[in-house]
């Protein structure tokens, strides 16, 4: 074993970064062990100095990353502070003074991931970020190493616990969204602020690194469709288990069915209570991949918190060790195939409408012919009425986002459909 110690500097000491700085301390040896050398936190780059960090030196704490990151004599830098800047910055200025990087940033990644990849190739050095989307979860790593002989046509998956909790409590308790959200927020797994959760920002990020590894194409933030849950309701689930169904906000990432495009979407949806990602509860994460050779793959588990993401911040850091004293790099981006990412229109599924409606005759008729004049099949229908108003309940078969969008807007202006009270996608069959 080389005795002279592999030097890391973590930028970032919060819930994640002290979780890392405990593990690097208190297996050490084993780290060493299975790196090959001793691994030493050189410098911890925070924004407030002056408070205790426990098992942390105050002589490796700085307000001055820039100078951390720019020493010359770091090995690897661990970024876990998050944003866009200065996390950008210091990544790319680690790798200009010799170091590589492991990452958790999911936002920069998603918007920036092609930049810094080049950055890191041009320096000959490795940046990881198996931490980035499924906390614990080995995921990254099974794509682009693993599967990476077969041909990935689809990633389907829930990645964030907050989102799932919530959905979990109104679909196993009955209650509203904020009820659920308060309870959410009340146990620690909603921020005081809960909006990249609730309207799909940071699954949006996850499934647009995810499409990008999958499917061997560059795929930005802005290419990923997003809708969030919070117009989600009781009733939504009351129709969703009246069908044998339950509803997830789910990152999809697919390929055509020609294999000339992909797309990439966020939304809630209902999914069949068969479907394995149905019975993931509470904050938990689950990922299912549909490939060629391999069919059908799940990965599951704790998706967030402090020590699930270092968990797998120290693998990255062990792999990046490795490589660093064998003298080669992990695999970088992989854009070869270049497939061109298509919006949501292009995008077929099953579709679950509710509409308000005059309860009187001739009103499924009219809704009936809205729907075949714009090329969307009926599958099911159920209608309920009372004191001359009415809902009706219409499940499709496969149609393009665009078809359902013409087909809703032409509903909407029928002089009999009161409202359209809301539009689910049907997930998983």
């Amino acid at each position: 074993m080389r005795t002279r110690p592999l030097k890391v500097a973590l930028l970032g000491c919060g819930v994640v970064g002290s979780e890392v700085a405990r593990i690097m301390t208190t297996h050490a040896d084993d780290l060493a062990a299975r790196i090959g050398a001793p691994v030493e936190l050189a410098g911890v780059a925070v924004r407030r100095p002056s408070k205790v960090r426990e098992g942390i030196p105050q002589e490796l704490v700085t307000t001055d990353a820039t100078a951390l990151v720019k020493r010359g004599d770091i090995d690897v830098v661990v970024e876990v502070i998050g944003g866009i800047e200065p996390a950008r910055s210091l990544i790319t200025t680690a790798f200009e003074h010799g170091a590589s990087v492991v990452s958790a940033n999911k936002a920069l990644l998603a918007q920036d991931g092609a930049a810094l990849h080049a950055a890191a190739l041009k320096a000959d050095k490795d940046l990881y970020y198996e931490a980035a989307v499924a906390g614990a979860i080995p995921l990254i790593r099974p794509l682009r190493e693993s599967l990476a002989g077969d041909k990935v046509n689809r990633v389907l998956g829930i990645v964030n616990g907050t989102t799932n909790f919530i959905l979990d409590k109104m679909d196993s308790t009955g209650a509203g969204y904020q009820e659920a959200l308060d309870e959410a927020t009340a146990l620690g797994y909603a921020e005081a602020d809960p909006t990249a959760d609730v309207e799909g920002f940071d699954a949006a990020a996850k499934a647009a690194i995810l499409a990008g590894i999958a499917f061997h194409t560059r795929v930005r933030l802005d290419d990923v469709y997003r809708e969030g849950m919070t117009e989600v309701t009781a009733a939504d689930f009351a129709s969703a288990k009246e069908m044998g169904c339950t509803i997830k906000l789910l990152a999809i990432c697919e390929r055509a069915e020609d294999g000339r495009s992909v797309t990439a979407r966020v939304h809630p949806a209902m999914i069949p209570l068969t479907h394995p990602l149905a019975s993931v509860r509470g904050a938990y994460n689950a990922v299912f991949v549909e490939s060629d050779a391999s069919g059908q793959l799940m990965f599951y588990g704790p998706g967030a918190g402090g020590a699930p993401t270092a968990s797998a911040v120290l693998g990255d850091l062990v792999a990046v060790c490795r490589n660093r004293l064998s003298g080669t790099t992990g695999p970088g981006e992989s854009a070869y195939a270049a497939l061109p990412v298509e919006g949501m229109g292009e995008v077929v599924t099953r579709y679950h409408i509710s509409l308000d409606v005059a309860d009187k005759p001739g009103v499924l008729a009219q809704v009936a012919t809205v729907f075949a004049e714009h090329g969307v099949s009926i599958d099911t229908v159920r209608q309920q009425g009372k004191d001359g108003e009415a809902s009706l309940v219409v499940v499709t078969h496969r149609a393009s986002d665009a078809a359902l969008g013409g087909t809703v807007e032409a509903l909407r202006k029928l002089d009999t459909v009161r409202g359209v009270a809301s539009i689910m996608r049907v997930e998983g069959e």
